[in-house]
């Protein structure tokens, strides 16, 4: 230990409140605290969650006890250590997408999300691992190797950021930040009893961000507790001159941020629609009925919850066309597109010029490659998507989508839908887990925000997540209904693998 206080703040399940109430009182300072959460990080290892530790950690921590002995707390996230998903652009460390392509690669600025961390007084402790390119929903990397699941070291966490998602959930760091383009920070705060936001397109900030899809992509928080992940949306969400498309969502913060949205008693009056849609197995190569059975009685639990909480039930809600939502897909159009986009702003920092020029280095992960190779990335003609009548077609459906979403909420009253964000549990290493499976793509494609909350576990003590989506920055309402949710539930509870250290 660098410190001589004593060692008398619990760090396991702390929150956000909790270190600035420790910091406040004496009980702990920022350096120290850095020094505990950085020898976690060694001792749990197994887990495979961190690419990067931080080697500034310890004097940003120092700095930023010198600063709250002569003035204070900094921000609102003064000494909390995070950690970000290992796409988020770092000045002080290797931004690799899990690729052993971009091991070297160090920009030159910090990504406008890490940036908002850090102006609000955090440390990042340390990147994570994610599936290599956020291309998939496993948490498997070239540079990193496979994420295990916090609560069953046999199974996947999902993906892709699997590795931010397993390291909250150990109590790797306080909180941590991930990308959603169409999963990902949903899935996994599902398969690791955490909270996870997809904030609604436009909310936050892309600039920094490593790119899988730009219509898709939003960074979001990752919290073991709702109270937590707002306080993280209320610091990255705002408007970024360098990444437009935030003007949208630039006056739709609220004046009084999102923490104080928190209410014990927000589901009482409310209308929650039930999509039974995104409910049971799809195919039965992928899993048992079994599995999604025992998915579907957890989130069956769940809303009863909600109902004896105050909230009344739309059962069922037939939300969209399901073929019609998987039909809006475009990945597949902008992956190389926005990719080499990024390469080109990095400049000296990279040696690689597109996505061709990394796959054709033969060090991306098997099954990352063939995932690649099976969706054509690397045949689309990016050039021309201007006039790609098929592209083209399904922006212009998800628009349609979108507005077929909200007319259902506004013709049932809803303030939010809800459905599994995965139809079955984590599955075994080394199995993959099945996209087809994943309920992503509703909040993806249609940019509206979605939150999901532990709704329990199964018989074999394995995490669910139940998923609520919502209006158009209607981020304030969500944080309501799963405050309360949480509040009437406690569902939350750590894995046991990831104790107190000696």
């Amino acid at each position: 230990m660098s410190t001589s206080l004593p060692d008398s703040f619990d760090l396991l399940e702390a929150t956000v409140a909790d270190v600035r109430a420790a910091v406040a009182d004496g009980r702990v300072t920022a350096e120290a605290l850095v020094d505990r959460y950085l020898a976690r990080i060694d001792a749990y290892d197994d887990l495979n969650a961190i690419l990067t530790v931080n080697d500034d950690a310890r004097r940003r921590a120092r700095r930023l006890d010198e600063r709250f002995e002569s003035d204070g707390f900094v921000g609102p996230l003064h000494g909390v250590p995070v950690v970000v998903k290992d796409n988020h652009d770092t000045h002080d460390m290797p931004t690799t997408a899990g690729s052993v392509a971009l091991a070297e690669s160090t920009p030159s600025r910090d990504a406008f999300v890490v940036e908002q961390l850090r102006d609000a007084g955090c440390v990042v402790v340390a990147k994570a691992n994610l599936q290599e390119l956020s291309f998939g929903v496993d948490t498997i990397s070239s540079l990193g190797g496979a994420t295990r699941n916090a609560y069953d070291l046999e199974r996947r966490p999902a993906g892709s950021s699997g590795g931010t998602a397993a390291a909250v959930a150990a109590n790797l760091a306080v909180v941590g930040t991930g990308t959603d383009t169409c999963s990902s920070v949903r899935s996994p705060p599902a398969f690791n009893d955490l909270v996870g936001v997809r904030p609604t397109r436009g909310l936050v900030s892309r600039t920094g961000i490593v790119p899988l899809s730009e219509t898709q992509d939003t960074p979001g928080p990752i919290a073991r507790t709702v109270a937590d992940a707002a306080r993280l949306l209320e610091v990255v969400a705002g408007y970024d001159p360098a990444d437009p498309v935030t003007a949208r969502g630039a006056d739709q913060i609220p004046e009084d941020g999102y923490v104080a949205h928190l209410d014990d008693a927000g589901l009482e009056g409310a209308r929650i629609g039930v999509a039974r849609q995104f409910f049971g197995l799809r195919n039965e190569e992928h899993a048992s009925a079994a599995d999604a059975e025992a998915v579907t009685a957890v989130v069956e639990d769940a809303i009863e919850a909600m109902a004896a909480a105050g909230a009344t039930i739309v059962d069922p809600v037939e939300v969209v066309d399901g073929d019609r939502l998987a039909s809006a897909r475009v990945l597949q159009y902008e992956f190389a597109r926005d990719f080499d986009d990024y390469l080109s702003e990095l400049g000296d920092a990279t040696p690689l010029d597109s996505l061709a020029d990394l796959v054709d280095t033969g060090t991306i992960a098997p099954s990352i490659e063939s995932r690649m190779e099976a969706a054509g990335i690397l045949e689309m003609d990016t050039g021309s998507l201007d006039e790609n009548v098929g592209y083209l077609r399904r922006l212009r459906r998800r628009g349609r989508l979108r507005e077929t979403t909200l007319s259902r909420l506004a013709e049932h009253d809803l303030d939010a839908v809800l459905y599994p964000p995965s139809t079955v549990p984590p599955v075994e290493i080394p199995d993959h887990q099945p996209f087809e499976e994943m309920n992503c793509e509703l909040s993806a494609h249609t940019g509206l925000p979605a939150i999901v909350v532990p709704a329990g576990f199964t018989d074999d003590g394995l995490p669910v997540g139940v998923e609520l989506l919502g209006r158009a920055f209607a981020e304030p309402r969500l944080f309501e209904l799963a405050s309360a949710f949480e509040r009437a539930t406690d569902n939350r509870r750590p894995p046991d693998r990831f104790g107190a250290l000696d």
